[in-house]
């Protein structure tokens, strides 16, 4: 296959991508003008607004003809308007997001039949990047148009993290009730798994594979696209809401260069995570504040006046626009209040995930967050379906 291309974005995903094109005889060229293709991999909404629309973008620089090949999570409303820009630029666009298959493997990337491409787009555009798509993912699937391919990836991305994310809660009880009870069998050492993604993590959570070239802040960028994609047709996803909240945590302390499967530290003691490289004096910083207020709560859990409003604009750590959450004694009390943060807008946040200035937090007992959480997730939904009761 010959063909001139030029990369942009990520560099794990960039060596990757130019070593297979490489290998099937393509050209990598830095001169995008004369381009036959450009690959672009992001891991934030703005960095590929940015990377297409500004003033010197890939859109203004494309030569004549070219062919766009998107393989970042992104959006059906991005899809649909980078697809209408080429359209009237004379070039061909086609979204092309990537799928790791087993995203506890160290070498996530390594092995071709590990990724999977959902591709959507003009039927000429589909057919033009095919080639280019097979030579670096082992499935290529089409979904039909514009907006198609971000559409599929979303839904996929929604129950993967779902699956991550339940099976080391699961692991983390079990770990805790052993460590309660002597008299457990040692049957029940380890957690059974219900589905092939949480086989992956727990395999990967049972030998302490915590690193590995797909990272947590690659699945940051996958389920923050899937919810801003729900944004934008003004649809709550609370579950989604809380495992991203919960991976930030995760990016607070340190860990965004992480495996997914080191989410299990954030359920662990604060020696392990030490050990990955992960400081939670940098969560007391980000969460301080509001923790703080929980010293105005009595046992029964009560308002005494303190305000569960906004994180605030920590340096790195985007401000949530509703509810609140904090930190605890332990790690997971931490994990428990990122879960109860509200909605915040994902694209001015996005990108400050990763450079999270440190901070601490202190609070009463678990079960408030947990109140928290409702609550929160109860006054959000009576915006648009009217009163809840519980």
């Amino acid at each position: 296959m010959e063909l001139s291309f030029v990369y942009s974005g990520n560099e794990t995903v960039g060596a990757m991508v130019v070593s297979r094109l490489e290998a099937a005889g393509c050209t990598r060229t830095d001169d995008v003008a004369h381009a036959e293709a450009i690959i672009t991999y992001c891991t934030s909404q703005t960095a590929l607004e940015d990377a297409y629309f500004d003033e010197q973008g890939l859109v203004q620089a494309a030569g004549k003809g070219a062919l766009l090949i998107d393989l970042s999570a992104s959006t059906p409303s991005f899809a649909r308007e980078l697809n209408a820009v080429a359209v009237v630029s004379d070039l061909m666009s086609v979204e092309a997001p990537l799928v790791v298959v087993d995203v506890a493997r160290a070498d996530a990337f390594g092995d071709r039949d590990n990724l999977v491409c959902f591709v959507g787009g003009d039927e000429e555009a589909v057919a033009e990047a095919r080639p280019v798509l097979e030579a670096i993912a082992g499935t290529v699937q089409e979904t039909g148009g514009a907006g198609s391919a971000q559409l599929a990836r979303a839904a996929y991305t929604l129950q993967t993290t779902a699956q991550v994310i339940s099976a080391v809660e699961a692991d983390a009880l079990y770990r805790a009730v052993r460590r309660s009870s002597a008299s457990l069998d040692q049957a029940t050492e380890r957690v059974g798994a219900a589905t092939p993604v949480a086989e992956q993590v727990l395999a990967a959570v049972n030998t302490g594979r915590f690193d590995g070239m797909y990272t947590v802040e690659m699945f940051m960028a996958e389920l923050s696209a899937a919810l801003t994609a729900a944004d934008d047709v003004d649809l709550i996803l609370p579950q989604a809401e809380a495992c991203l909240h919960l991976l930030e945590l995760l990016a607070v302390i340190g860990g965004s260069d992480k495996a997914p499967a080191a989410l299990a530290l954030v359920y662990g003691e604060e020696k392990t995570c030490a050990e990955q490289g992960l400081d939670w004096t940098r969560a007391e910083q980000a969460y301080g504040d509001v923790a703080e207020g929980f010293d105005d709560l009595d046992d029964d859990g009560h308002d005494h006046g303190h305000d569960h409003g906004s994180f605030g604009d920590y340096p790195g750590y985007g401000a949530y626009s509703a509810n609140s959450g904090s930190g605890g004694l332990r790690p997971t009390d931490l994990a428990d209040a990122a879960g109860g943060c509200g909605t915040r807008s994902r694209r001015e946040a996005e990108d400050s995930r990763t450079e999270v200035s440190p901070a601490g937090t202190s609070c009463r007992m678990r079960f408030v967050l947990a109140f928290l959480t409702i609550s929160d997730t109860t006054a959000a939904l009576s915006d648009i379906i009217g009163p809840v009761s519980l």
